[in-house]
């Protein structure tokens, strides 16, 4: 099942939908059809690692792993490193681009 994220004109995530497996790899027509930008999605993926369905394991096959993490709403699309970065939790995390997640300094 595919999944896309809708963006606003900031790259920021404003809608997750479900598409239709037909769906898979085709946000550029997803996006011409509708007038919005659309951007595809991987429901599993965290961190840039894809898990297995409803579990913490890292599935065997990791080039299901796309674009870092599953999109979520406030979430920016980050097209100089093509991923979903979820927003700052506060002004000292800084942004692991290998993993697309904040990392926060112990307070």
């Amino acid at each position: 099942m595919s999944h896309f994220a809708k963006l606003d004109a900031n790259n920021i995530v404003v809608f997750v939908t479900v598409g239709r497996d037909e769906d898979d790899g085709k946000e550029a027509e997803l996006s011409a059809r509708t007038g919005d930008v659309y951007k595809q999605t991987s429901y599993n993926t965290r961190g840039g690692v894809y898990y297995l369905p409803n579990s913490n394991t890292p599935s065997p096959d990791q080039s299901k792993a796309f674009r870092k993490n599953y999109a979520g709403l406030g979430y920016t699309y980050r097209a100089d490193l093509d991923a979903f970065v979820p927003p700052q939790p506060s002004p000292n995390c800084v942004l692991n681009t290998t993993t697309c997640l904040w990392e926060c300094p112990d307070t």
